[in-house]
């Protein structure tokens, strides 16, 4: 607003005022989350209407109460479960700015620890459901896309799945390379393609407005009565609209709340009903029902140029989820649920963007076999669906835990809005359930296959050190002999890695049995993943003299974070700590395992656990340490 002058007038001649750093950093931030949160479900509109259209004309005739009845489950479904649940509820159950299933387990053991294990487990079926979106989200996205190609020409038709192994084949082959180079673009793109589909629906709209009327829920309830043999299986159908709303939850520590909530609500959520809406005004002007709602809808003009566009939005979707998965693992490596991997910084900047190699072609693998097994987007909408309504629902009992002891609010209230919350995410799980046999069992094996490694993991690591801890020395008394009969001591700092800061390490034993030496200068160092996703530094060291030849330090990380060991142990020097990196070796026990019948698991654990452990990365290599400072000492372990 123009300022007003002595006597009352405005002055129109005065220039605005420029914007602050704050709405440009928000404008930024939304049209990030445009890119990164909302691929998977902007693109739902390539296929949602058609499946649920197929249920309801089931004989291939349809009826104005079937497209309005379809329209208003739609348009409900996507207020009550992401508008309501996710935008006002979900999202502001952070764990210190950030997001996702493990973040909501995380914060929950940590207020509720009486009832950490079933906490844990909920968690763990999280993130293993949440892996089998991973694979099939890039699947049906690309390859509904694809397929708007026989909406061009019928010519294309035999070409569909190779063009789309093709693109599937390169997205995965350029993740090392990271996204920065692209994410720039992400964004604007997916910003083009709402508003493109906003208009292809509103053009729809105009011409035929008594679509309208599906707002009313009146509609969504007359269809489920009139078609009770149909409910189950349209609303299965239906929640293909509302795939991709927990990833408003995963990505919130990219972008905050404030950008995702302001995206979803004046860009996102305005143009999807646009163009559902406006996808069912045009099926009522038709007689049958169109092989793809979609395309069909297009003019003859846009229809390349949409196809282009919607083949971009899915490979953004995609590599959207890709992404999340990378940060998925990370998170389950550094909470100990999964061995080691190799992670690779793609970013000079940017922290969150990272490489896992393996991780990357399994993924890349699975969806490329998910392409070649079902052949239709529409065969593998069968199998979508499962794996996000049952993360729903583990989200839904763990925001249960947050509303009762974080947020304080009554047993009453918590109850009541979980109730309601399950209520509805449970009647989407029965009607995807259905899916099982024409391919949903898909993504339940993915998450079967994932908790039982999961679980194989936890499960022998805690045999593992339960069992190398009764052989082991305690440090304060190992201690105490060094002072009384000290060795030959030699200068210089060596640190000794271990997960049990009460025992003496494994490597500092077989170095006094085999060399018969001490450094004048010991370090025993444990590395501690806190339940919070960053450790400021002030808290990352923790210090504690036992006798002039031993330090006991742990270095706390946050398990978003990845440790860094050198430069954590430079702030040791700020409490006393005094050592040159130069002249200090790192010795670290590398165990050969071995299987045993008396192990107190099943053969075939053990077996899987050594796979695992094989695969683990180096201890050097992950924990950032220079490998010109490394001293590997080996030994065997039955377990």
């Amino acid at each position: 607003m123009a300022d007003a002058d002595a006597g009352g007038r405005t002055d129109s001649t005065q220039p605005t005022a420029p914007e602050s750093p704050g709405q440009a950093n928000l404008r930024v931030l939304m049209l990030g989350a445009l890119g990164v949160v909302y691929g998977d479900i902007g693109t739902s509109p390539l296929y949602a209407v058609r499946e649920a259209l197929l249920v309801a004309a089931s004989d291939g005739s349809v009826e104005r109460a079937d497209v309005l009845g379809v329209l208003s489950l739609i348009f409900w479904a996507l207020t009550l479960v992401v508008t309501v649940k996710y935008v006002r509820f979900v999202l502001r159950a952070d764990n210190k700015g950030e997001g996702g299933t493990l973040s909501l387990m995380a914060l929950a053991r940590r207020h509720l620890p009486a009832h950490s294990t079933a906490i844990l487990a909920l968690g763990v079926i999280g993130a293993a459901l949440f892996t089998g979106d991973s694979m099939i989200t890039p699947a049906i996205s690309v390859l509904a896309a694809v397929e708007g190609l026989k909406t061009v020409t019928p010519a294309f038709e035999p070409y569909v799945v190779p063009i789309t192994l093709l693109i599937l084949f390169v997205l995965f082959a350029v993740q090392r390379f990271g996204t920065g180079a692209v994410g720039g673009v992400f964004g604007p793109i997916t910003g083009v393609w709402f508003i493109a589909i906003g208009i292809s629906g509103l053009s729809h709209i105009i011409a035929n407005p008594d679509v309208l009327w599906a707002v009313n829920p009146y509609y969504a309830v007359h269809y489920l009565a009139a078609n009770p043999a149909l409910s189950l299986g349209t609303i299965g159908a239906i929640f293909l609209a509302v795939t991709g709303a927990e990833a408003l939850y995963v990505d919130l520590g990219h972008f905050g709340r404030g950008p995702i909530v302001l995206a979803w609500l004046s860009i996102v959520f305005p143009c999807l009903l646009l163009n559902y809406v406006g996808q069912g005004a045009f099926v009522l002007t038709r007689s049958d029902l169109p092989e793809n709602v979609f395309f069909d809808m297009q003019p003859g003009w846009a229809l390349l140029p949409m196809v282009a566009l919607a083949t971009a939005a899915t490979i953004i979707a995609s590599q959207a989820v890709i992404s999340g998965a990378y940060s998925l693992v990370r998170q389950a490596v550094q909470l100990n649920l999964l061995p080691r991997f190799s992670i690779l910084h793609t970013s000079e900047t940017q922290e969150g963007q990272v490489y896992l190699g393996r991780v990357n072609w399994m993924l890349g693998i699975g969806v490329m076999l998910l392409v070649l097994g079902f052949q239709r987007s529409g065969n593998l909408a069968s199998a979508y669906g499962i794996s996000v309504t049952g993360e729903m629902v583990v989200t839904d009992l763990l925001l249960f835990v947050v509303m009762r002891h974080i947020w304080n609010w009554s047993w009453a209230a918590a109850l009541l809005a979980s109730i309601l919350f399950l209520i509805v995410d449970l009647v989407f799980l029965g009607s995807n359930i259905i899916k099982v046999v024409e391919g949903g069992w898909v993504t339940l094996a993915i998450a079967l296959v994932m908790c039982l490694i999961i679980w194989t993991w936890v499960r022998a690591t805690g045999y593992l050190f339960e069992k190398t801890r009764k052989s082991e020395v305690p440090l304060d008394f190992l201690a105490d002999q060094m002072l009384k009969k000290p060795p030959q001591i030699v200068p210089g700092t060596a640190i000794f890695l271990t997960s049990d800061p009460t025992c003496a390490p494994t490597a500092l034993m077989h170095s006094l049995k085999h060399y018969k030496v001490l450094h004048e200068r010991n370090v025993i160092l444990s590395i501690v993943t806190k339940q919070r996703p960053i450790i400021p530094e002030s808290e990352r060291v923790q210090m504690e003299p036992i006798t002039d030849l031993f330090t006991r330090v742990t270095l706390s990380f946050g398990y978003m974070e990845q440790p860094n060991i050198p430069k954590a142990m430079a702030l040791c020097r700020k409490q006393g700590l005094k050592f040159d990196i130069m002249s200090t070796s790192f010795f670290v026990s590398r165990r050969s395992l071995i299987p045993t019948p008396t192990s107190g698991l099943p053969l075939w654990q053990d077996r899987l656990f050594i796979a695992l452990a094989r695969t683990a990365a180096d201890a050097a290599e992950y924990f950032q340490i220079p490998t010109d400072r490394v001293v590997e000492i080996g030994t065997q372990v039955r377990i």
